[in-house]
Protein backbone atom coordinates (compact mmCIF):
# COMPACT_ATOMS: atom_id res chain seq x y z
CA UNK A 1 0.00 0.00 0.00
CA UNK A 2 2.80 2.21 0.69
CA UNK A 3 4.54 1.66 -2.73
CA UNK A 4 1.28 2.34 -4.38
CA UNK A 5 0.66 5.90 -2.17
CA UNK A 6 4.38 6.78 -3.13
CA UNK A 7 3.84 5.97 -7.12
CA UNK A 8 0.77 7.90 -7.13
CA UNK A 9 2.44 11.01 -5.42
CA UNK A 10 5.30 10.57 -8.28
CA UNK A 11 2.60 10.56 -11.12
CA UNK A 12 1.13 13.42 -9.78
CA UNK A 13 4.38 15.78 -9.35
CA UNK A 14 5.07 14.34 -13.02
CA UNK A 15 2.22 15.19 -14.48
CA UNK A 16 1.81 18.50 -12.42
CA UNK A 17 5.47 19.29 -13.35
CA UNK A 18 4.11 19.07 -17.36
CA UNK A 19 1.54 21.09 -17.35
CA UNK A 20 3.51 24.11 -15.73
CA UNK A 21 6.30 23.16 -18.54
CA UNK A 22 3.93 23.44 -20.91
CA UNK A 23 2.08 26.55 -19.77
CA UNK A 24 5.27 28.53 -19.47
CA UNK A 25 6.48 27.29 -22.55
CA UNK A 26 3.54 29.37 -24.69
CA UNK A 27 4.37 32.15 -22.32
CA UNK A 28 8.34 31.45 -23.55
CA UNK A 29 7.28 31.34 -27.12
CA UNK A 30 5.27 35.12 -27.01
CA UNK A 31 7.86 36.88 -25.41
CA UNK A 32 10.42 35.22 -27.84
CA UNK A 33 8.26 36.21 -31.04
CA UNK A 34 6.53 39.02 -29.53
CA UNK A 35 7.22 41.20 -26.61
CA UNK A 36 11.26 40.71 -26.46
CA UNK A 37 12.10 41.76 -30.04
CA UNK A 38 9.67 44.99 -29.81
CA UNK A 39 11.43 45.89 -26.41
CA UNK A 40 14.97 45.36 -27.82
CA UNK A 41 14.06 47.55 -30.94
CA UNK A 42 12.10 50.65 -29.16
CA UNK A 43 13.95 50.29 -25.52
CA UNK A 44 16.70 49.37 -26.22
CA UNK A 45 16.47 46.14 -23.70
CA UNK A 46 19.15 43.25 -24.15
CA UNK A 47 19.09 40.05 -22.85
CA UNK A 48 21.03 37.23 -22.91
CA UNK A 49 20.73 33.60 -22.50
CA UNK A 50 20.28 33.87 -18.53
CA UNK A 51 18.15 37.02 -18.81
CA UNK A 52 15.67 34.79 -21.17
CA UNK A 53 15.81 31.81 -18.63
CA UNK A 54 15.21 34.07 -15.45
CA UNK A 55 11.79 35.73 -16.97
CA UNK A 56 10.63 31.94 -18.07
CA UNK A 57 11.54 30.85 -14.63
CA UNK A 58 9.50 33.69 -12.76
CA UNK A 59 6.65 33.04 -14.89
CA UNK A 60 7.09 29.36 -13.89
CA UNK A 61 7.24 30.26 -9.73
CA UNK A 62 4.30 32.39 -10.33
CA UNK A 63 2.10 29.90 -12.20
CA UNK A 64 2.76 27.34 -9.48
CA UNK A 65 2.03 29.61 -7.01
CA UNK A 66 -1.33 30.45 -8.18
CA UNK A 67 -1.89 26.67 -9.21
CA UNK A 68 -1.09 25.52 -5.69
CA UNK A 69 -3.26 28.24 -4.22
CA UNK A 70 -6.15 27.67 -6.09
CA UNK A 71 -6.05 23.80 -6.55
CA UNK A 72 -5.27 24.05 -10.06
CA UNK A 73 -2.91 20.66 -9.50
CA UNK A 74 -5.01 18.44 -7.54
CA UNK A 75 -5.31 15.88 -9.70
CA UNK A 76 -7.67 12.95 -8.24
CA UNK A 77 -8.46 15.04 -5.71
CA UNK A 78 -10.58 17.46 -6.98
CA UNK A 79 -13.69 17.05 -9.85
CA UNK A 80 -11.78 17.42 -13.40
CA UNK A 81 -14.14 20.58 -13.73
CA UNK A 82 -13.09 21.78 -10.55
CA UNK A 83 -9.66 21.55 -11.12
CA UNK A 84 -10.12 23.31 -14.69
CA UNK A 85 -11.96 26.04 -12.62
CA UNK A 86 -8.94 26.02 -10.34
CA UNK A 87 -6.16 26.28 -13.45
CA UNK A 88 -8.12 29.35 -15.08
CA UNK A 89 -7.92 31.12 -12.36
CA UNK A 90 -4.00 30.50 -12.11
CA UNK A 91 -3.70 31.62 -15.38
CA UNK A 92 -5.58 35.13 -15.45
CA UNK A 93 -3.60 35.78 -12.43
CA UNK A 94 -0.24 34.97 -13.63
CA UNK A 95 -1.10 36.32 -16.99
CA UNK A 96 -2.31 39.88 -15.05
CA UNK A 97 0.90 40.10 -12.99
CA UNK A 98 3.24 39.11 -16.36
CA UNK A 99 1.79 41.65 -18.63
CA UNK A 100 2.40 44.47 -15.93
CA UNK A 101 5.45 43.59 -15.69
CA UNK A 102 6.00 43.25 -19.49
CA UNK A 103 4.12 46.99 -19.41
CA UNK A 104 6.40 48.12 -16.51
CA UNK A 105 9.45 47.20 -19.05
CA UNK A 106 7.65 49.30 -21.95
CA UNK A 107 7.78 52.16 -19.66
CA UNK A 108 4.07 52.19 -20.67
CA UNK A 109 1.09 50.32 -21.46
CA UNK A 110 2.26 47.12 -23.36
CA UNK A 111 0.68 45.52 -26.17
CA UNK A 112 -2.53 43.40 -24.64
CA UNK A 113 -3.50 41.08 -28.08
CA UNK A 114 0.16 38.38 -27.48
CA UNK A 115 -0.65 37.94 -23.81
CA UNK A 116 -4.49 37.40 -24.55
CA UNK A 117 -3.29 34.72 -27.14
CA UNK A 118 -1.28 32.90 -24.45
CA UNK A 119 -3.96 32.74 -22.17
CA UNK A 120 -6.76 31.43 -25.33
CA UNK A 121 -3.76 28.93 -25.94
CA UNK A 122 -3.13 28.16 -22.18
CA UNK A 123 -7.12 27.91 -21.96
CA UNK A 124 -7.17 25.10 -24.67
CA UNK A 125 -3.95 23.50 -23.34
CA UNK A 126 -5.17 23.28 -20.11
CA UNK A 127 -8.82 21.51 -21.10
CA UNK A 128 -6.68 19.04 -22.80
CA UNK A 129 -4.42 18.89 -20.13
CA UNK A 130 -7.08 18.00 -17.31
CA UNK A 131 -9.22 15.62 -19.60
CA UNK A 132 -5.86 13.60 -19.98
CA UNK A 133 -4.99 13.70 -16.62
CA UNK A 134 -8.10 12.62 -15.15
CA UNK A 135 -8.44 9.72 -17.73
CA UNK A 136 -5.10 8.56 -16.62
CA UNK A 137 -5.54 8.86 -13.26
CA UNK A 138 -8.85 6.53 -13.06
CA UNK A 139 -7.26 4.08 -14.83
CA UNK A 140 -3.91 3.73 -13.10
CA UNK A 141 -6.23 4.08 -9.66
CA UNK A 142 -9.77 3.05 -9.49
CA UNK A 143 -11.72 4.63 -6.35
CA UNK A 144 -10.58 3.52 -3.20
CA UNK A 145 -13.10 1.33 -1.34
CA UNK A 146 -14.38 2.18 2.09
CA UNK A 147 -15.59 0.73 5.32
CA UNK A 148 -18.32 3.11 6.89
CA UNK A 149 -18.15 2.71 10.88
CA UNK A 150 -21.10 4.58 12.75
CA UNK A 151 -23.18 5.14 15.69
CA UNK A 152 -26.74 5.53 15.69
CA UNK A 153 -26.87 8.87 14.11
CA UNK A 154 -28.16 8.80 10.74
CA UNK A 155 -25.52 8.13 8.03
CA UNK A 156 -27.70 9.64 4.64
CA UNK A 157 -25.21 12.80 5.50
CA UNK A 158 -22.26 11.46 5.24
CA UNK A 159 -22.90 8.76 2.85
CA UNK A 160 -24.61 11.09 0.08
CA UNK A 161 -21.11 13.00 -0.02
CA UNK A 162 -19.11 10.90 -0.78
CA UNK A 163 -21.32 9.38 -2.96
CA UNK A 164 -20.79 12.33 -5.04
CA UNK A 165 -17.27 11.10 -5.64
CA UNK A 166 -17.66 7.62 -6.97
CA UNK A 167 -14.68 8.31 -9.20
CA UNK A 168 -12.62 8.58 -5.84
CA UNK A 169 -14.57 6.46 -3.47
CA UNK A 170 -16.66 3.71 -3.16
CA UNK A 171 -18.74 2.98 0.51
CA UNK A 172 -18.30 -0.46 0.23
CA UNK A 173 -19.27 -1.86 3.55
CA UNK A 174 -21.07 -0.32 7.03
CA UNK A 175 -20.89 -1.46 10.10
CA UNK A 176 -22.33 0.32 13.44
CA UNK A 177 -19.88 0.29 16.41
CA UNK A 178 -22.80 -1.35 18.08
CA UNK A 179 -21.20 -4.72 17.42
CA UNK A 180 -18.00 -4.38 19.06
CA UNK A 181 -14.71 -3.37 18.93
CA UNK A 182 -13.68 -6.81 17.80
CA UNK A 183 -15.91 -7.18 15.40
CA UNK A 184 -15.27 -3.82 14.11
CA UNK A 185 -11.12 -4.19 13.71
CA UNK A 186 -11.76 -7.35 11.66
CA UNK A 187 -14.17 -6.31 9.19
CA UNK A 188 -11.57 -2.97 8.72
CA UNK A 189 -8.57 -5.73 8.02
CA UNK A 190 -10.50 -7.34 5.34
CA UNK A 191 -9.66 -5.93 2.31
CA UNK A 192 -10.88 -2.33 2.27
CA UNK A 193 -8.87 0.76 1.30
CA UNK A 194 -9.78 2.92 3.39
CA UNK A 195 -11.98 2.96 7.31
CA UNK A 196 -14.23 6.13 7.95
CA UNK A 197 -15.05 7.03 11.57
CA UNK A 198 -18.31 8.37 12.01
CA UNK A 199 -20.21 9.87 14.79
CA UNK A 200 -18.64 7.09 17.73
CA UNK A 201 -17.41 7.61 21.04
CA UNK A 202 -13.77 9.08 21.53
CA UNK A 203 -12.64 6.26 23.53
CA UNK A 204 -14.21 3.77 20.41
CA UNK A 205 -12.51 6.74 18.03
CA UNK A 206 -9.20 6.05 19.54
CA UNK A 207 -8.74 2.21 19.85
CA UNK A 208 -10.28 2.24 16.50
CA UNK A 209 -7.19 5.03 15.65
CA UNK A 210 -4.75 3.32 16.76
CA UNK A 211 -5.51 -0.34 15.46
CA UNK A 212 -5.88 0.98 12.21
CA UNK A 213 -2.51 2.61 12.39
CA UNK A 214 -1.00 -0.45 13.68
CA UNK A 215 -1.53 -2.19 10.77
CA UNK A 216 -1.57 0.82 8.27
CA UNK A 217 -5.15 1.34 7.18
CA UNK A 218 -6.26 4.52 6.30
CA UNK A 219 -8.40 6.46 8.06
CA UNK A 220 -10.83 9.08 7.16
CA UNK A 221 -11.84 10.95 10.18
CA UNK A 222 -14.94 13.48 11.04
CA UNK A 223 -13.12 15.44 13.79
CA UNK A 224 -14.73 16.71 16.63
CA UNK A 225 -14.94 20.34 18.24
CA UNK A 226 -12.10 19.40 20.67
CA UNK A 227 -9.73 17.90 18.15
CA UNK A 228 -9.78 21.19 15.99
CA UNK A 229 -9.06 23.09 19.14
CA UNK A 230 -6.06 20.81 19.21
CA UNK A 231 -5.16 20.48 15.83
CA UNK A 232 -4.30 24.72 16.60
CA UNK A 233 -2.05 24.35 19.59
CA UNK A 234 1.54 24.48 19.75
CA UNK A 235 3.45 21.51 20.83
CA UNK A 236 6.44 22.44 23.87
CA UNK A 237 8.33 20.29 25.44
CA UNK A 238 8.86 19.66 29.26
CA UNK A 239 11.98 18.25 29.79
CA UNK A 240 11.47 15.05 27.95
CA UNK A 241 7.94 15.43 27.95
CA UNK A 242 5.51 16.75 24.90
CA UNK A 243 3.18 18.99 25.80
CA UNK A 244 0.61 20.75 23.44
CA UNK A 245 -0.74 23.86 24.87
CA UNK A 246 -4.05 25.19 23.71
CA UNK A 247 -3.76 29.29 24.26
CA UNK A 248 -6.96 31.32 26.37
CA UNK A 249 -6.70 34.01 23.26
CA UNK A 250 -6.98 33.98 19.44
CA UNK A 251 -4.49 36.46 18.30
CA UNK A 252 -1.81 37.97 19.37
CA UNK A 253 -1.08 41.12 19.36
CA UNK A 254 0.72 41.74 16.98
CA UNK A 255 -1.08 39.56 14.62
CA UNK A 256 -4.12 41.75 15.12
CA UNK A 257 -2.11 45.01 14.13
CA UNK A 258 -0.82 43.43 10.94
CA UNK A 259 -4.16 42.42 9.81
CA UNK A 260 -5.64 45.57 11.02
CA UNK A 261 -3.38 47.43 8.84
CA UNK A 262 -4.49 44.60 5.71
CA UNK A 263 -8.00 45.31 6.87
CA UNK A 264 -7.59 49.44 5.91
CA UNK A 265 -5.37 49.01 3.04
CA UNK A 266 -7.94 46.35 1.12
CA UNK A 267 -10.93 47.96 2.09
CA UNK A 268 -9.31 51.13 0.57
CA UNK A 269 -8.32 50.05 -2.53
CA UNK A 270 -11.37 47.86 -2.94
CA UNK A 271 -13.72 50.23 -2.66
CA UNK A 272 -11.86 52.51 -4.86
CA UNK A 273 -12.62 49.88 -7.92
CA UNK A 274 -16.02 48.93 -6.86
CA UNK A 275 -17.22 52.42 -6.20
CA UNK A 276 -18.84 52.33 -10.02
CA UNK A 277 -20.30 48.90 -9.22
CA UNK A 278 -21.98 49.99 -5.94
CA UNK A 279 -23.20 53.24 -7.63
CA UNK A 280 -25.38 51.49 -10.45
CA UNK A 281 -26.39 48.62 -7.83
CA UNK A 282 -28.07 51.45 -5.63
CA UNK A 283 -29.30 53.36 -8.63
CA UNK A 284 -31.47 49.86 -10.05
CA UNK A 285 -32.29 48.68 -6.29
CA UNK A 286 -34.16 52.41 -6.00
CA UNK A 287 -35.51 52.01 -9.19
CA UNK A 288 -37.07 48.54 -9.13
CA UNK A 289 -39.56 49.36 -5.72
CA UNK A 290 -38.92 52.67 -4.21
CA UNK A 291 -37.53 51.46 -0.94
CA UNK A 292 -34.03 51.98 0.85
CA UNK A 293 -31.10 50.85 -0.82
CA UNK A 294 -29.00 50.15 1.91
CA UNK A 295 -30.20 47.43 4.81
CA UNK A 296 -29.16 47.23 8.06
CA UNK A 297 -29.15 44.27 10.47
CA UNK A 298 -27.50 43.63 13.75
CA UNK A 299 -24.94 41.30 14.06
CA UNK A 300 -22.54 40.12 16.61
CA UNK A 301 -18.62 40.40 16.12
CA UNK A 302 -15.60 39.72 18.75
CA UNK A 303 -17.02 38.35 22.13
CA UNK A 304 -20.43 39.38 21.53
CA UNK A 305 -20.15 42.81 20.40
CA UNK A 306 -23.08 44.32 18.49
CA UNK A 307 -22.88 46.25 15.52
CA UNK A 308 -24.73 47.29 12.47
CA UNK A 309 -24.18 45.09 9.76
CA UNK A 310 -24.25 46.97 6.11
CA UNK A 311 -25.34 45.09 2.93
CA UNK A 312 -27.40 45.93 -0.49
CA UNK A 313 -31.11 45.18 0.68
CA UNK A 314 -31.66 42.29 -2.14
CA UNK A 315 -34.93 41.14 -0.58
CA UNK A 316 -38.71 42.77 -0.69
CA UNK A 317 -38.83 45.89 2.06
CA UNK A 318 -41.37 43.83 4.47
CA UNK A 319 -39.01 40.63 4.08
CA UNK A 320 -39.24 39.85 8.29
CA UNK A 321 -42.47 41.55 8.75
CA UNK A 322 -43.81 38.81 11.37
CA UNK A 323 -40.41 39.55 13.09
CA UNK A 324 -38.72 36.42 13.08
CA UNK A 325 -35.04 35.89 12.28
CA UNK A 326 -34.57 33.59 9.60
CA UNK A 327 -31.63 32.11 6.89
CA UNK A 328 -32.49 32.73 3.17
CA UNK A 329 -33.66 29.44 1.76
CA UNK A 330 -33.29 27.75 -1.37
CA UNK A 331 -35.38 29.62 -3.87
CA UNK A 332 -36.58 32.34 -1.41
CA UNK A 333 -39.74 33.97 -2.67
CA UNK A 334 -38.57 37.08 -0.64
CA UNK A 335 -35.54 37.92 -2.58
CA UNK A 336 -35.85 40.39 -5.69
CA UNK A 337 -35.01 39.90 -9.03
CA UNK A 338 -32.00 42.38 -8.56
CA UNK A 339 -31.16 40.85 -5.40
CA UNK A 340 -30.48 37.31 -6.57
CA UNK A 341 -28.43 38.97 -9.20
CA UNK A 342 -26.22 40.95 -7.05
CA UNK A 343 -26.24 37.82 -4.08
CA UNK A 344 -24.91 35.63 -6.58
CA UNK A 345 -21.74 37.79 -7.44
CA UNK A 346 -21.53 39.06 -3.93
CA UNK A 347 -22.02 42.76 -4.77
CA UNK A 348 -24.87 42.67 -2.06
CA UNK A 349 -21.90 42.39 0.58
CA UNK A 350 -19.86 45.18 -0.69
CA UNK A 351 -21.14 47.64 1.82
CA UNK A 352 -19.22 45.52 4.48
CA UNK A 353 -16.34 47.72 3.53
CA UNK A 354 -17.52 50.31 5.45
CA UNK A 355 -17.89 48.13 8.65
CA UNK A 356 -14.17 47.06 7.92
CA UNK A 357 -13.01 50.42 7.92
CA UNK A 358 -14.97 51.42 11.09
CA UNK A 359 -13.12 48.70 12.56
CA UNK A 360 -16.37 46.04 13.52
CA UNK A 361 -15.49 43.97 11.23
CA UNK A 362 -12.15 42.34 9.47
CA UNK A 363 -11.55 41.44 5.83
CA UNK A 364 -10.98 37.58 6.66
CA UNK A 365 -12.61 35.72 10.31
CA UNK A 366 -16.11 34.16 11.05
CA UNK A 367 -19.25 35.46 9.38
CA UNK A 368 -21.32 37.78 11.97
CA UNK A 369 -24.69 36.13 12.92
CA UNK A 370 -27.33 37.62 13.93
CA UNK A 371 -28.15 37.34 17.90
CA UNK A 372 -31.67 35.31 17.51
CA UNK A 373 -29.42 33.09 15.52
CA UNK A 374 -26.67 32.60 17.54
CA UNK A 375 -28.90 32.05 20.73
CA UNK A 376 -30.99 29.14 18.53
CA UNK A 377 -27.46 27.14 17.50
CA UNK A 378 -26.31 27.97 21.10
CA UNK A 379 -29.11 25.54 22.57
CA UNK A 380 -27.80 22.44 21.24
CA UNK A 381 -24.20 24.02 20.22
CA UNK A 382 -22.63 25.71 23.12
CA UNK A 383 -19.46 25.90 21.71
CA UNK A 384 -20.79 28.41 19.30
CA UNK A 385 -19.91 31.60 20.97
CA UNK A 386 -15.88 30.11 20.43
CA UNK A 387 -16.45 31.38 16.70
CA UNK A 388 -16.50 35.15 18.24
CA UNK A 389 -13.00 35.07 19.77
CA UNK A 390 -11.88 37.02 16.79
CA UNK A 391 -13.76 40.27 15.14
CA UNK A 392 -16.42 38.78 12.01
CA UNK A 393 -15.16 39.15 8.71
CA UNK A 394 -16.22 39.71 5.61
CA UNK A 395 -15.50 36.38 4.06
CA UNK A 396 -13.88 33.60 5.88
CA UNK A 397 -12.55 30.17 6.07
CA UNK A 398 -15.94 28.33 6.25
CA UNK A 399 -17.43 30.82 2.77
CA UNK A 400 -14.05 29.59 1.06
CA UNK A 401 -14.32 25.37 2.04
CA UNK A 402 -18.23 25.69 2.98
CA UNK A 403 -21.52 26.54 1.31
CA UNK A 404 -23.95 29.41 2.45
CA UNK A 405 -25.73 25.97 3.39
CA UNK A 406 -22.78 24.08 5.31
CA UNK A 407 -24.29 22.97 8.53
CA UNK A 408 -23.53 25.19 11.52
CA UNK A 409 -22.09 22.50 12.82
CA UNK A 410 -19.72 22.28 9.83
CA UNK A 411 -19.18 25.62 9.84
CA UNK A 412 -18.29 26.25 13.14
CA UNK A 413 -15.47 23.60 12.54
CA UNK A 414 -14.57 25.34 9.81
CA UNK A 415 -13.96 29.14 11.49
CA UNK A 416 -12.41 27.39 14.61
CA UNK A 417 -9.88 25.78 11.95
CA UNK A 418 -9.00 29.66 11.09
CA UNK A 419 -9.09 30.60 14.50
CA UNK A 420 -6.86 28.30 15.49
CA UNK A 421 -4.43 28.05 12.76
CA UNK A 422 -4.60 31.90 12.37
CA UNK A 423 -1.43 33.49 10.50
CA UNK A 424 -0.61 36.51 7.92
CA UNK A 425 -0.16 34.19 5.10
CA UNK A 426 -3.34 32.48 5.79
CA UNK A 427 -5.39 35.86 5.15
CA UNK A 428 -3.71 36.08 2.39
CA UNK A 429 -4.89 32.97 0.58
CA UNK A 430 -7.85 33.06 1.89
CA UNK A 431 -9.04 36.55 0.24
CA UNK A 432 -7.66 35.16 -3.15
CA UNK A 433 -9.14 31.93 -2.80
CA UNK A 434 -12.29 34.44 -2.10
CA UNK A 435 -12.61 35.68 -5.84
CA UNK A 436 -12.58 32.05 -6.61
CA UNK A 437 -15.65 31.32 -5.10
CA UNK A 438 -17.54 34.56 -6.33
CA UNK A 439 -17.88 31.89 -9.80
CA UNK A 440 -19.19 29.09 -7.79
CA UNK A 441 -23.20 29.61 -7.63
CA UNK A 442 -23.20 26.47 -5.24
CA UNK A 443 -21.08 28.87 -2.33
CA UNK A 444 -24.44 30.96 -2.50
CA UNK A 445 -27.06 28.36 -2.16
CA UNK A 446 -29.57 28.95 0.13
CA UNK A 447 -30.60 26.35 3.04
CA UNK A 448 -32.83 23.42 2.69
CA UNK A 449 -35.98 24.39 4.65
CA UNK A 450 -35.90 21.94 6.83
CA UNK A 451 -32.66 23.18 8.37
CA UNK A 452 -33.77 25.95 11.13
CA UNK A 453 -31.74 24.72 13.61
CA UNK A 454 -28.09 23.42 14.10
CA UNK A 455 -27.21 19.82 12.86
CA UNK A 456 -23.96 17.91 14.46
CA UNK A 457 -22.57 15.95 12.31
Amino acid sequence: MKRIESIKRLIILQLSSIGLILQTGVYAYFWLTEYYPFLHMHRRLNFYRWGHVLMFFLYFVLLFFFSSTYGGLKIGYLKPVEVYFSQVFSLAGVNVFSYLQLSAMANWLADVKPIMKVMAIQLVLSAAWVYVCNMFYHKAFPPRKLLLVHGERPIDDIVGKFNSRKDKYIIDGYINISEGLDAVCKKATSGYGAVVLWDISTHDRNELLKYCYSRSVRVYMMPKISDVLVKGSDQLHLFDTPILLTREYALKMEQRVVKRLIDIVCAVILLIIASPFMIITAIAIKLYDGGPVLYKQIRCTRDAKEFYILKFRSMKVDAEKDGVARLASKNDSRITPIGKFIRAVRIDELPQLFNILKGEMSFIGPRPERPEIIAQYMEEMPEFAFRMKVKAGLAGYAQVYGKYNTTPYDKLKLDLTYIENYSVWLDIKLMLLTLKILFKPESTEGVDSSQVTAKKS
